[in-house]
């Protein structure tokens, strides 16, 4: 049964359901019927696509369930996941990656440039860990293959030396472009919505990690740093900003090479630098995006203050006792005339632990620019034990921020804002780099192509996180398939050993589902 359409072109049934769909559950597919039959997919006719698509709105003709063997219907069911996925939020690879110029020869090319970073994307997900281990575990596989040739209509899959190749004529800025687009849909989707700090504020949290190291000069922009035993580590940083939430997102937004100009600089490139060049990025791309940001001690100063007071940034700045003096002198001598300013809470099961806050808004620090800041300083002193036989341990931690304090506010910036920097190294860089996604792998020696291959990285990871958090996969999987490993190693098994024909494997995918994420 086909839905009657309003005037404007939605069915009924989309309009009626359009206020129930919740801040963060999606159909899948928004457009109107004409819209979707109007699609011309690359390599199956447009008819033949059409009838498709419409026999498969009616009675869903291939489905995950219609497989008896155990193996390849999980196998069906993961690559749903994961292809359903990307397809609901993004669309079809050639649309993601659209912006990204190609200078090859067009006459001359076998693989479009969308078919190269799918390959890229793939390579990552499926936690391969090399360019050369797509030739063996990906080409020469005729079912994975198939599967391909749907998707962009080659023979084969392109050699790892195929995407360096190509990679090294792309400007790195069109693949960051894509990052930031496929952010600003999640956004503008209110996907990440429920995690906002006070219904209002995205946390972003910065921080800088190594991406490659070697004991020889790799470039004239290697960083060098003269080790103990007397040689020299040559080395690429990399400072990122991150979209953090409390159920465990870490979405990259925008990134900055740490990198020096030439091979001689009169001083190194640095983290503090690649924040004040990084932070104008954020506010050139995110101008409207109301953010707390979520930062390391080592940005605590007049000219941090004075870049979120000028972009309209809320912050939360770690302080420690040996940082700021005059702040933290002013804090314990005003908090000894505040007894009001004192609030102690107990969290956790069998109270095991409390937490001790101290907070104070007002203080005056002065820069040595002589630029004047009024700053607020939190406190809180974590007690907790592990079992209720072991001894209590101590934790202190302590912000700076221009949020103004209050006994109704200080447990949601201390737990929901400030302790989620954290975040970044562990749902972030820990797992890029121990996770499988081998970070710090020198995935090429090119630098144009060594960063493309960074920001697929980030989009890969992007990816696995919608499809692992979200509804889709949990309700393929209520008992999960074990660790992130086993997701991957089950995508790559799907991917090879899957036996689908083109209108299967496009069907699998496509139709109209939501997708949600436990908020609780």
């Amino acid at each position: 049964m086909v839905d009657k359409k309003t005037d404007k072109g939605e069915s009924l049934h989309y309009k009626k359901n359009k206020k129930s769909r919740g801040t963060y559950g999606f159909f899948a597919q928004k457009e109107t019927w004409s819209s979707i039959l109007d699609f011309e997919h690359p390599n199956i006719p447009n008819q033949e696509f059409n009838d498709t698509m419409t026999a498969n709105r009616a009675g869903r003709e291939t489905r995950d369930d219609k497989y008896e063997d155990p193996d390849s219907k999980k196998q069906a069911k993961i690559l749903k996941a994961f292809l359903g996925t990307v397809q609901h939020y993004f669309g079809s690879w050639e649309k993601i990656f659209s912006g990204v110029r190609d200078t090859r020869n067009q006459l001359l090319i076998t693989y479009p440039m969308a078919a190269l970073m799918c390959v890229g994307i793939l390579m990552f997900e499926f936690r391969l860990g090399a360019r050369r281990e797509i030739t063996h575990k990906l080409r020469g596989s005729k079912v994975a293959e198939k599967k391909f040739k749907a998707l962009f209509g080659t023979e084969e899959i392109p050699h790892g030396d195929t995407l360096n190749y190509g990679f090294k004529g792309v400007n790195p800025e069109d693949v960051q472009a894509v990052v930031i687009k496929l952010v600003k849909k999640l956004i503008r989707k209110k996907v990440l919505a429920p995690w906002r700090l006070f219904g209002i504020y995205y946390l972003i949290t910065f921080d800088g990690t190594g991406m490659l190291t070697f004991s020889e000069r790799h470039c004239k922009h290697c960083l060098t740093q003269k080790l103990n035993n007397g040689t020299t580590r040559y080395y690429h940083p990399v400072l990122e900003a991150k979209l953090v939430t409390a159920n465990g997102f870490a979405i990259s937004l925008v990134t900055e090479f740490i990198e020096n100009e030439n091979m001689y600089p009169d001083k190194q490139d640095c983290e503090l630098k690649a924040f004040y060049r990084l932070v104008k990025k954020l506010n050139k791309y995110f101008p409207k995006l109301p953010m707390c940001l979520l930062l390391d001690g080592l940005f605590a100063g007049g000219p941090t203050f004075s870049i979120c007071k000028k972009y309209d940034w809320k912050y939360l700045i770690t302080l420690k006792d040996a940082d700021l003096s005059s702040v933290n002198g002013e804090f314990e001598n005003l908090m000894s005339i505040s007894p009001d300013n004192h609030q102690h809470v107990v969290i956790g099961g069998a109270k095991r632990v409390s937490q001790a806050y101290r907070w104070m808004n007002g203080i005056d620090y002065v820069d040595s620019q002589d630029e004047k800041h009024l700053l607020s300083v939190l406190e809180c002193v974590e007690t907790y034990r592990e079992t209720p036989r072991k001894l209590f341990k101590s934790t202190k931690h302590k912000w700076l921020t221009n949020f103004f304090l209050t006994a109704g506010n200080v447990t949601t910036l201390a737990n929901d804002a400030g302790r989620q920097r954290w975040k970044i190294e562990n749902e972030g860089f820990n797992v890029q780099k121990n996770g499988g996604f081998k970070l710090e792998h020198p995935y090429s020696q090119d630098e144009n192509a060594r960063k493309v291959f960074y920001y697929l990285l980030q989009i890969a990871y992007l990816f696995f996180q919608l499809m692992e958090k979200g509804s889709l996969f949990r309700k393929a999987f209520p008992k999960g398939v074990g660790s992130l490993k086993n997701i991957a190693d089950c995508l790559l098994e799907a991917w090879r050993n899957l036996r689908l024909d083109d209108q299967e494997f496009i069907s699998l995918y496509s139709g109209k589902f939501q997708i949600r994420f436990d908020s609780s």
